[in-house]
């Protein structure tokens, strides 16, 4: 009787041991797919974009429209369970429109005016479910299909900018996401030339800052509590 009793004991923990590596490997086969491993690297300018003077006889005040080579999207880092992914999750975008209004006096170029809007239901990942997800959970993409960013202060850029080489000016302005209008201030990184502008930059903030939720699915997929806004935008002469 008591040898029964521990081979059925013995049979309960091998099957509870074999059910359990079941469980592990099913959430590391999860982990793995699902989660990104290798993500697109931050946005930045266009590398292959040489310095090019703007030319005594260019000039840049007047109106400038987004160019093709625009990009805008986010960036958050996922977890299953209590385990971080690997990578970034990241969706992006080019559906932008918008412009920019420059003034010039002499080697003095200001950005007077600016706003853009970004199609927020059109983001794209890696992941369809994630896609489909975000419509409904975190910036609600189907309630709240775009993102606006209006210039609030003008932007004086330094003379060096006239020279091809790249320049880092704050950017202040109101920032729409999820119907929540917040005044945010921002590093820039921007390029110009007669021809083109290019400026690069991103806004970190916690998800409650723009009354969103962290996204989670059923709690067992979820993401940490800080998302990343970044954008790349081209600009040409309207």
């Amino acid at each position: 009787m008591r040898r029964r009793r521990l081979s059925k004991r013995r049979l309960v923990a091998v099957a509870a041991g074999g059910i359990l590596a079941l469980v592990v490997a099913a959430f590391l086969v999860i982990y793995f797919v699902i989660f990104p491993t290798s993500s697109p690297r931050p946005l930045s300018l266009s590398s292959s974009a040489a310095s090019v003077p703007v030319s005594s006889g260019g000039r840049l005040a007047g109106r400038w429209t987004i160019a093709s080579g625009s990009v805008a999207g986010y960036r958050v880092r996922e977890k299953l369970g209590f385990l971080p992914a690997e990578d970034d999750a990241v969706g992006r975008t080019s559906d932008i429109t918008g412009d920019a209004i420059l003034t010039e006096r002499g080697r003095a170029v200001t950005i007077a005016k600016a706003s853009f809007t970004v199609a927020v239901n059109t983001l794209k990942s890696d992941q369809a479910m994630r896609d489909q997800h975000i419509r409904t959970i975190g910036i609600q993409s189907d309630t709240y299909p775009t993102a606006t960013f209006k210039l609030t202060k003008p932007v004086a850029l330094p003379a060096t900018a006239l020279d091809g080489s790249v320049v880092q000016v704050p950017v202040t302005g109101i920032f729409d996401i999820h119907g929540t209008s917040r005044t945010e201030t921002l590093p820039v990184q921007m390029r110009l030339s007669s021809s083109s502008i290019e400026a690069v930059g991103s806004l970190t903030f916690p998800w409650s800052r723009f009354n969103m939720t962290a996204p989670s699915v059923g709690g067992f997929v979820s993401v940490e509590n800080k998302a990343t806004m970044e954008f790349d935008l081209h600009l040409k002469p309207a």
